[in-house]
């Protein structure tokens, strides 16, 4: 098989053949479809947060293809049937975050195209527990980016307990935000979006948004402000400045949930302030098996858009830097 290895951190990745990799007990070989490329795979190949991954690694955390070999042990999986693996590749199931439905909260879990070898190749081993089956009729592109942009940011609007009528702001309108907008719509609320891309904030417009608000031009917190503040904002841009605008747009009990990772990025927190308003910050990650299930029962009641481009894997150097760029409107998607 092929894939796309991350042998030594900020250096292009490299294509290389590899053996076929022998499932496990409990594990399932994927032959892999489609896989997203996420901002959080640049984050592992540029080895920028504090708990780093280990080289040589594939990374890919948005793998969907079709199940061709199952290790001991695996009988609810069959060979033929379409899997999706996600970020969260494993969890013990046995701590007190897996036994109240946090298992992404998990210390011992491993993750997919970090700790694991993931899905930037043409065949990948999953925990077969994991390996979340995608309903018939969802195109395998689809469900790439719905594997981890669209649970993302699902989770984090259920964090934020988004209500009907209430305020969502939107911070970043790429391959998360662009769903993030659609499951604000479905739960009812009025959105505001926000980037400082002309074809992003066209695709907000497009896709339902209610406000609209170009971060080049104007102040998104007085903007969410004149609106009488936002119950809750979604920070999805990589950039901490964008934190603290979004951060400055809530109301009263407005909360500010954080889900982009800039590296070494921080956000001061005015204590009186928070204190008075009573606002909260709360961080979000990933979501759950759970969590993904609702999400693709969403996209085949036709519920949700999702939009990308796709390219072959040998381009995975000239699409990161696209994306490092702002050039990518959504999601770019490898076929293998």
């Amino acid at each position: 098989m092929r894939a796309a290895v991350v042998r030594s951190f900020g250096e292009p990745l490299v294509i290389e053949d590899r053996p076929d990799p022998e499932p496990g007990p409990g594990q399932v070989r994927v032959r892999l479809e489609a896989s997203g490329l996420c901002h959080t795979d640049i984050h592992a190949a540029h080895g920028d947060w504090p708990v780093r991954p280990s080289p040589p690694f594939v990374p890919g955390h948005e793998g969907v293809g079709i199940v061709e070999a199952l290790g001991d042990g695996v009988s609810h999986l069959s060979v033929g049937q379409r899997v999706a693996v996600p970020w969260l590749g494993w969890a013990c199931g046995r701590c007190e975050h897996c036994l109240s439905g946090w298992e992404t909260l998990c210390e011992r879990q491993q993750n997919t195209g970090y700790s694991v070898n993931g899905g930037y190749a043409e065949k990948m081993l999953a925990s077969a527990g994991f390996a979340a089956p995608v309903p018939d009729g969802i195109d395998p592109r689809d469900a790439a980016p719905l594997t981890c942009a669209g649970v993302t940011t699902y989770k984090a609007l259920k964090v934020a307990g988004v209500r009907p009528t209430q305020l969502v702001a939107i911070s970043g309108i790429g391959g998360p935000g662009h769903l993030a907008v659609q499951y604000a719509k479905i739960a009812g609320a009025t959105v505001a979006a926000i980037d400082v891309t002309d074809d992003k904030l066209e695709l907000a417009r497009e896709l339902g948004a209610d406000i609209v608000i170009d971060a080049r031009v104007e102040d998104p917190a007085d903007v969410l402000k004149r609106h009488g503040g936002a119950h809750a904002a979604i920070a999805l841009a990589v950039n901490a400045q964008a934190f603290a605008a979004v951060y400055g747009g809530l109301r009263r009990g407005g909360k500010l949930v954080m889900v982009a990772l800039p590296a070494g990025g921080t956000i001061q927190v005015p204590i009186f302030d928070t204190v008075l308003n009573g606002t909260g910050v709360i961080g979000s990650i990933v979501g759950t098996r759970k969590d993904l299930d609702e999400v693709f029962q969403l996209h085949a009641a036709g519920r949700t858009r999702v939009i990308y481009e796709t390219r072959p894997l040998h381009t995975v150097n000239e699409s990161i830097a696209e994306v490092l760029n702002g050039q990518v409107k959504a999601r770019i998607v490898f076929e293998m």
